[in-house]
């Protein structure tokens, strides 16, 4: 009997050792995953946490972060997401001048890098760099917010998905400002014109040379992530910032609307009895906005039914002097050529190139106040 107690011993413990095992094995599989996702992805994993949270709501396209100020300048990030991956990021704003030229020519391509590599905000500051890289990582955070607030509203490649023109904010640059216009439909851009652009000297042919590249790339693209013209790099880079104004217009739905056929959201004009797209609305009028030019304000006012403008005049228009004779010249062109195209996308009067520069400014500002 006593010999046999040791052995009942060893196998009684070898069990219980074997059962530990197994339970431990057991349990092992739910707290890897979690293990696994807080290792390297942070608080706000880009669009990867929404999407895990989203209910398999997929998040791809171009996000850019509000502008985060600094104590050098501001400081302001895009980011690029395909298929709730952060691909590629790059800042769209950075403090220059000084030292600071080199501080941001040190710290953002380490910043960009580690934004792919970690796929958060949760990132190392440049030493150096530490006003810059703060900021960047305040505007990075907006915008992985913003790609989460996307998920699930805008799927596939992320381009634009309401149909119509939209106009984005302009951008001002050392030579002026630019403007971009994007008409969107099926979800992708067709068209990318620059509405304003930056005039004069030399400004002239930087303009003449970038900015039909910058408009075929805007298209080929579908987004704003295209490259800047050399030789017009302060002109590429208001053109992209306005173009991402446009398109996050587009994806916000502000503007034209893609259901009624008819001027957008006035009220006045508007026929309830119409259904669908049919198009049957009451005439509405619309007065663009007034533009100053060299001469004097230039206001337009157009008449839209069912969404294509029946009559364009100008309320106000330079006079005095030669201002009359380009007036009358030029405003009875304008007027027909805003009615034959239905859009602001019309040639200027040769010999009132600022009247018509003015009346194409305000004939774009009633087109977007009518949702045209």
């Amino acid at each position: 009997m006593r010999k046999s107690h040791p052995l009942r011993r060893v196998v009684l413990a070898t069990a219980a050792t074997v059962s530990g095992v197994v339970l431990l094995l057991s349990l092992k599989p739910s707290t890897d995953p979690g293990a696994t996702q807080a290792a390297g992805t942070g608080a706000g994993a880009a669009a990867q946490e929404a999407a895990q949270g989203g209910a398999g709501a997929v998040v791809s396209g171009t996000m850019t972060g509000d502008a985060a100020q600094t104590q050098y300048g501001a400081v302001q990030v895009r980011i690029t997401v395909v298929q709730n991956k952060i691909t590629k990021a790059e800042a769209v704003q950075a403090p220059k001048g000084g030292t600071s030229t080199q501080k941001t020519e040190l710290a953002v391509p380490r910043l960009n890098a580690a934004v792919v590599a970690r796929q958060s905000a949760n990132i190392d500051t440049v030493s150096g760099a530490t006003y810059t890289s703060e900021g960047y990582k305040k505007s990075l955070q907006s915008a992985i917010d913003k790609a989460n607030a996307s998920a699930g509203a805008s799927q596939g490649s992320g381009s634009a998905q309401a149909a119509g023109t939209f106009t984005g904010d302009a951008a001002q640059t050392q030579y002026g400002a630019v403007q971009v216009r994007i008409t969107v439909a099926g979800g992708k851009i067709t068209k990318a014109e620059a509405v304003q652009a930056p005039k004069g000297g030399t400004s002239d042919q930087k303009t003449q040379l970038s900015v039909p590249k910058l408009n075929q790339e805007a298209v080929a693209a579908g987004s704003a992530d295209i490259d800047s013209v050399s030789g017009a790099t302060y002109t590429s880079e208001g053109y992209k910032k306005s173009l991402q104004s446009a398109l996050d217009k587009a994806k916000a739905g502000k503007g034209p609307s893609s259901g009624a056929g008819n001027a957008g959201g006035s009220g006045a004009g508007s026929s309830s009895g119409s259904s669908g797209s049919s198009g049957a609305a009451q005439a509405t009028t619309v007065t663009g906005s007034v533009e100053q030019t060299q001469y004097g304000p230039v206001q337009v006012r157009i008449t839209v039914a069912g969404g294509k403008i029946t009559k364009a005049e100008a309320v106000q228009a330079p006079k005095g002097g030669t201002s009359d004779q380009k007036t009358q010249l030029s405003v009875p062109k304008l007027n027909q050529e805003a009615v034959a195209a239905g859009s602001a996308d019309i040639d200027s009067v040769s010999g009132a190139t600022y009247t018509s520069e003015g009346y194409k400014k305000s004939l774009q500002s009633a087109l977007d106040k009518a949702g045209v």
